[in-house]
């Protein structure tokens, strides 16, 4: 979200340099896991990359953060420049306890990472009014002068209501019909397994339209899977598993959950 929508935004007004973790990407300096430890727990994996991050910027005025995967690097950024870092939040570790799941003991560091970085960045954009309560909640000790809301933006090009329904219709969906719609990843946070659950006693007719990217554990997929084919045996509904852009599917779905309180939507549907 930041590299592809907010950064082409900043960079009208300002010079801005990205360092991420991962893959290449275009117009970003991406940081990989140090070999020594490859085989290590994803939170120190994480660290490590962190610690590149770090060393990699100089001569910038503020750094800026986004969920625990970078607010180590940017706390250590400002600490090495003697500069500001600002925070955006929407999610916490506080509010995800699911991640033991993943990270076994890595969550306890995630968290520590988390806290340090919140207990002394200098602002925290807050993506939602609903996101300022949980960091002041969650973080007590944060000064709420230092926390702003800045609701998420977006491409209103990009993220439009469409009517073309091709990608509806090649996955058995007539757009004629009411269906209910899923965009989220396939994660604890995103509440896609009470979802599935809840699902066997909507009407029959209804289909439920999921577009879910790659699960969080092989665990996590294997029981959506199970629950998706239960749908499927039980005729309850249909289940469209789609790699699809929500913009190709949500403009004439009658329904569409938002997985998190921490979103604002902001498009509208006419009936």
């Amino acid at each position: 979200m930041h590299v592809e929508h907010l950064v082409p935004e900043l960079r009208k007004i300002i010079d801005v340099d990205v360092h991420c973790l991962g893959k290449p990407r275009e117009d970003a300096q991406a940081h990989q896991v140090p070999d020594s430890l490859l085989d290590a727990n994803p939170a120190l994996q994480t660290i490590g990359a962190d610690l590149g991050m770090a060393d990699a910027v100089t001569d910038c005025d503020v750094a800026h953060s986004h969920t625990w995967y970078a607010n180590l690097s940017g706390h250590l950024t400002g600490l090495l420049n003697d500069i500001p870092h600002v925070i955006t939040a929407h999610s916490l570790e506080p509010r995800r306890p699911w991640k033991r799941e993943q990270l076994g003991g890595g969550y306890a560091v995630s968290s520590w990472v988390e806290n340090t970085a919140y207990r002394n960045a200098q602002a925290i954009i807050a993506v939602s009014a609903g996101m300022r309560e949980d960091v002041l909640d969650c973080y007590p000790f944060v000064d709420p002068e230092r926390v702003h809301v800045v609701h998420n933006g977006i491409d209103t090009q990009a993220y439009r209501r469409v009517d073309e329904v091709d990608a509806l219709v090649s996955h058995g969906v007539d757009p004629e019909k009411p269906y209910v719609l899923f965009v989220g990843r396939i994660t604890r946070q995103k509440g896609i397994a009470h979802l599935l659950r809840a699902a066997q006693d909507f009407d029959e007719s209804v289909p439920i339209v999921l577009c879910a990217a790659s699960p969080d554990t092989p665990e996590l997929g294997a029981e959506v899977s199970a629950a998706i084919d239960a749908l499927r045996e039980s005729a309850t509904a249909f289940i469209g598993s789609m790699a699809t852009s929500s913009a190709a599917t949500s403009g004439s779905c009658s329904v569409m959950l938002l997985s998190s309180r921490a979103r604002v939507c902001t498009n509208r549907w006419e009936s």
